[in-house]
């Protein structure tokens, strides 16, 4: 089968063949002449076998049939015909530059919108109106109740990675984007996994709808290696480093659970002479794009990431993927693994298990219908206790303040303050007293100058709440007259 016979126009034929594609993957031959024909559907496929290209593909030959502007529709401001969610920034990124790429040669105008970026840019794209909006939901329910953006036109919508984007972390705000979608429209939900709960609520939201499963859920690429590492927590950074080096590994991406979790282990593979950079939520956009795209330039060796990378990141011949801690979520295994083995190409795929893992482990296998083979740990040292955790960075204390003149913390941890790790304001300077505030003598007292009149008897009783003050040490100073300073009448301390 060709892509000709599909019902594409010759402008789609030569993009696509620009691309390397000659034949439509499984998923492309069924998804395609369902989507021209209007009916919605809801896709389950492995990773890596061309879903985007299955949608992207049949919506711009009907945007634009036979290569031509649809002469029945007017562009109108803001207004948007075709709009596809993702769950992810660089997801997103993807999947607009398969819109680009694909109707490079046709007159399309389109947007990608997500959150950590400005929106003054985005608003402007939008202005004129746009055929193709690619979206997270987040900053796109901002700008539409902002009424930047006006989606009551949409046409075709497409939920990508449907599984995420249904689940209940995204639930509430899909629900409110498509209560701003007109009910007639064309609806494609397409995804690696679909569970029996999600399932039900995407049949909420289809009508009638086409179900294609070209290979069985939740289920892995075959040319996938997978192997399982059993190794002590604390051994895991070690493993690692070991790995690749052993394995002269090129090009390796490394999942973990933890924002932290994924800078502490860029931090110490870098340390050990093995170039690694960390993307997470809390990086900012442009070093996360800086990161990813040095490492699919190969410019990179490592990327660490959270399971921001686990969707949609399509990196050409990657190799290696190493899960340093299992996802809680099964099904994100699946995911994490088919950033590799993409296109009919071959990979590897490590997990590094702890006994804790363990459970996590079997989930993954019941829902994979397999077991995964045991690596060996033959020529692995695991290192001693003290270096185990000698990679975590400590704030040194009594050190020379540095450029916003803040005291740095000694490697060797004396000296006062708060407990390491904290990154809190340093405390001040001033040495403190073990005594409290309120056992330490009034000012009144420490000074034995002062004359002993009546006067300075009632200051002293009112700096004390009108208790007994402490007795003045005697001194051998005169005292002076008490005719020296006018008398005022003395109020009445307890009149209250």
């Amino acid at each position: 089968m060709s892509f000709a016979t599909l019902g594409l126009s010759d402008v789609l034929m030569r993009a696509v063949a620009a691309t390397g594609y000659t034949s439509p993957t499984p998923v492309q031959a069924q998804a395609i002449p369902a989507v021209l024909e209007g009916r919605d559907l809801m896709v389950a496929a492995q990773t890596g076998t061309g879903k985007t290209a299955g949608f992207a593909l049949p919506i711009l030959e009907k945007l634009f049939p036979l290569g031509h502007p649809d002469p029945t529709y007017r562009r109108t401001a803001k207004q948007i015909r075709v709009l596809v969610l993702t769950p992810t920034r660089e997801l997103a990124a993807q999947v607009h530059d398969s819109f680009t790429s694909y109707g490079g040669e046709l007159p399309m105008k389109s947007a990608c919108i997500f959150g950590g970026v400005g929106a003054t840019p985005q608003i402007k794209a939008i202005a004129p109106g746009l055929d193709v909006l690619v979206a997270c939901p987040g900053r796109l329910l901002d700008l539409t109740n902002q009424r930047m953006v006006d989606l009551s036109k949409v046409e075709i919508l497409v939920l990508d990675e449907a599984d995420r984007m249904l689940d209940m972390g995204f639930i509430h705000d899909v629900k409110k984007v498509i209560a701003k979608l007109p009910t007639k429209r064309q609806t494609l939900l397409f995804s690696a996994t679909f569970s029996k709960e999600i399932t039900e609520l995407a049949n909420k939201l289809l009508n009638n709808p086409a179900r294609i499963e070209v290979t069985p859920p939740n289920t892995t690429v075959e040319r996938i290696e997978q192997k399982v590492y059993r190794v002590a927590a604390g051994h895991k950074r070690a493993l690692t480093a070991h790995l690749i080096t052993m394995g002269a590994w090129e090009q390796v991406l490394v999942f973990t659970r933890t924002k932290h979790g994924a800078n502490r282990l860029a931090e110490y593979l870098d340390k050990n002479g093995l170039p690694a950079a960390a993307i997470h939520g809390n990086k900012s956009q442009s070093a996360r794009t800086k990161a990813l795209a040095d490492f699919k330039a190969n410019k990179l060796r490592i990327l660490v990431a959270t399971d921001i990378a686990a969707r949609g990141l399509d990196i050409d011949q990657l190799p290696h993927v190493i899960n340093f801690e299992l996802p809680n979520v099964s099904e994100d295994y699946v995911h994490r693994i088919g950033r590799t083995g993409r296109a009919g190409r071959s990979g590897e795929a490590v997990s590094l298990v702890c006994p804790d893992e363990e459970k996590l482990l079997k989930a993954i296998e019941r829902m994979t219908r397999q077991k995964i083979d045991e690596g060996s740990l033959v020529g692995f040292e695991p290192p001693a206790q003290s270096e185990m955790n000698s990679d975590r960075p400590e704030r040194q204390r009594g050190a020379p303040a540095n450029a916003n003149g803040r005291g740095q913390r000694p490697a060797n941890g004396s000296g006062t303050g708060r407990s390491q790790g904290r990154s809190d304001k340093p405390r001040s300077e001033k040495p403190r007293t073990d005594k409290p505030r309120s056992s330490q003598p009034p000012r009144a007292a420490r000074v034995n100058s002062e004359p002993q009149d009546s006067v300075t008897e009632e200051r002293r009783h009112q700096a004390h709440g009108n208790r007994a003050a402490p007795s003045t040490p005697k001194t051998d100073a005169p005292r002076r007259p008490a005719g020296n300073r006018p008398q005022r009448e003395k109020p009445a301390l307890f009149g209250r």
